[in-house]
């Protein structure tokens, strides 16, 4: 298999490192080819003389076995955990019910441990103590010291909740982690490897709520209605107004795409299985044929690898695609679910980033979010890192032939030139936050106006289109 630059790179500074230091954190962008390149690090190492054997961690079933699949590959030896074999891939889930005999053979053989999205174990130790999740306490306790060597793979190598993570060393006294090989977005974009992002914001610009609490209330962007209590982040994504109007959009884009690229596909990333279902049947009243799959979906991962190789368009996804999961057709994504973490939202990103061979070099990732506030400020900081990249746009655009309107936006026929602003969940519709039988219920007219752009342009000056 021929490496990419930084893959033959990163495994040349691993090698050169691993003579005199025993772990090894690389910090490559989401999509970037990890695992292909921990793989043929191994490959080296067995090569040298190093290792006897390899064991992969991962956070998920899906995971694990995409990096057996390609160890076996690049080693061309099965990496099923018996006799025999050039190693095993599990999960982290399954580290405290592992036989005694695996972790004896850290132990009693030269072996390299390679810990997979190293960022969801967190963990300190000391002559005294051990902190950290129970993950990261395992790896502590059983893999330190006694692997020998040691290898972690991070496409965002931070934690939400700021706790150091496991075996990771950090610079004195600003905190800063310490990568020994950084791959990021912006080199991967120019090198070929990952598309370039495009995010799109869908925001509505004048939401009446109307009640016999409050009265009427008028707030100029989901970012205000939210930030007022009276309506929640999870109200606007179980809108059929709101989830039409996002699909609508992508499943555009993704048939403009499927024009060059018959096989690109589509992920939405449901809040709840009942949500995912939903959001079936709103994509089947467009014409659209999908799968969604969930921890409750019986054989997933099967499901999931039919869609990889397969060219339906769109799949539907609750907890099940959001990070490693490697399908580099996809290409649009809309992100419905409620975690609003930067990490999530990255990961998320790096879904659609993964570029298949032979694509045109102009066809970006597609990622169609709500404007709500983390979500804005995340997309704002992607744009940062990317000046060169128009990444940000919005839903609806602003009109040039009359951007001082502030009147309610019309429902535009497709093919029509003068879009103005073309967003429109319709004319009036109720948020019903109680049971119908309730005396209290809310409603909400959807219409445009322009007040909210001063301040959201103003986030990202001249790096919006």
């Amino acid at each position: 298999m021929k490496l990419r630059a930084w893959q033959s790179e990163c495994i040349a500074q691993a090698l050169l490192s691993l003579e005199h230091q025993t772990h090894f954190l690389c910090h490559a962008t989401p999509a970037a080819g990890k695992t292909v390149m921990v793989a043929s690090l191994a490959k080296a190492l067995f090569e040298q003389g190093k290792i006897d054997f390899v064991v992969c961690f991962s956070p998920s079933r899906a995971i694990s076995q995409s990096v057996a699949t390609t160890f076996s590959k690049i080693l061309g030896r099965t990496f099923n955990g018996q006799i025999g074999a050039a190693g095993g891939s599990y999960t982290y889930q399954s580290m405290g019910t592992l036989p005694k005999e695996l972790w004896r053979v850290l132990s009693d053989h030269r072996v390299l441990v390679v810990l997979d999205e190293i960022h969801h174990c967190s963990g300190i130790s000391s002559d005294d103590f051990t902190l950290g999740n129970s993950w990261g306490r395992i790896i502590l306790d059983r893999i330190q010291g006694n692997a020998s060597f040691t290898i972690a793979l991070s496409g965002t190598p931070w934690r939400t909740d700021d706790t150091p993570i496991a075996l990771a060393r950090y610079t004195q006294p600003d905190g800063e982690l310490h990568c020994d090989y950084e791959y990021g977005l912006r080199r991967a974009i120019a090198d070929g490897v990952c598309r370039a992002p495009k995010i799109v914001l869908t925001d509505n610009r004048e939401i009446h709520l109307k009640s016999s609490e409050i009265g009427i209330k008028t707030y100029s962007s989901i970012r205000e209605t939210i930030k007022h209590g009276h309506v929640s982040y999870p109200d606007f994504l179980f809108r059929d107004e709101i989830i039409d109007y996002i699909l609508s959009e992508a499943s555009e884009k993704l048939s403009e795409i499927r024009r060059r690229i018959p096989n690109a596909g589509g992920l939405v990333v449901a809040a709840t299985v009942a949500h995912a279902e939903h959001i079936a049947t709103r994509l089947a009243a467009l014409g659209e044929r999908s799968v969604v799959v969930s921890c409750r979906t019986p054989d997933a991962h099967e499901t999931i690898n039919r869609f990889r190789m397969s060219q339906d368009p769109w799949i539907i996804s609750v907890g099940m695609i959001s990070e490693g999961t490697d399908i580099p057709r996809l290409q649009v994504c809309c992100h419905l679910s409620r975690i609003r973490t930067e990490l999530h939202f990255r990961q998320v990103l790096g879904r659609i980033l993964r570029r298949q061979a032979g694509e045109p070099s102009e066809i970006g990732g597609w990622l169609y979010i709500l404007a709500e506030p983390s979500l804005t400020e995340f997309a704002r900081r992607i744009g940062e890192d990317l000046p060169e990249q128009n990444v940000v746009s919005f839903s609806p655009k602003a009109s040039k032939q009359n951007p001082d309107n502030s009147g309610k936006g019309q429902i535009m026929a497709k093919g029509n030139e003068i879009s103005g602003w073309d967003l429109n969940f319709g004319s009036e519709y109720t948020f019903d936050n109680e049971p119908e039988s309730s005396e209290r219920r809310e409603s909400a007219e959807l219409s445009m106006s322009n007040h909210y752009w001063s301040e959201i342009l103003s986030l990202f000056e001249n790096k919006v289109v």
